[in-house]
């Protein structure tokens, strides 16, 4: 049976996680550049969310029966293929996967201008996805 305190706990970390980075969100180019705090700050509340994002994957794959996810991506892959998040959806975060394993393996090449540009644009997905996983679970009866 899914855990639904483990999914309300990973979604808050992804909510705080969120409202930190929307703060950094908000300085300009110029300002996130200007202090390297922004950049690990930022970093650090990606990596959060997107590791509270595949946790909470793999515990719905594991409790449903889904298999054993082999990397991050068919984590995503999977919620998508059971309907558990929307196909198109699915599409549109698969590239999350490989960039969780850049910020924790290639994280020398991860610039400040590209994490700037990360919660520019990407935000909102981490909020689409805590939405479609809340409505999965109510659909389960969790």
């Amino acid at each position: 049976m899914i855990n639904k305190d483990l999914i309300h706990n990973r979604i808050d970390l992804i909510n705080r996680s969120m409202a930190r980075l929307k703060k950094i969100a908000a300085l300009t180019r110029e300002q996130f550049l200007a202090d390297p705090d922004n950049y690990a700050i930022a970093e650090h509340h990606l990596r959060r969310a997107l590791e509270s994002m595949f946790d909470i994957g793999r515990h719905i794959m594991a409790k449903q029966g889904l298999g054993h996810p082999v990397d991050y991506r068919s984590i995503i892959l999977t919620l998508g293929r059971e309907q558990i998040i929307p196909p198109q959806f699915t599409e549109k975060i698969k590239g999350m996967a490989g960039y969780r394993n850049r910020l924790v393996h290639g994280y020398a090449e991860v610039t400040p201008e590209e994490m700037y540009s990360i919660i520019q644009k990407k935000l909102g997905d981490f909020e689409e996805f805590c939405s479609h996983i809340l409505k999965y679970k109510a659909k389960q009866g969790v």
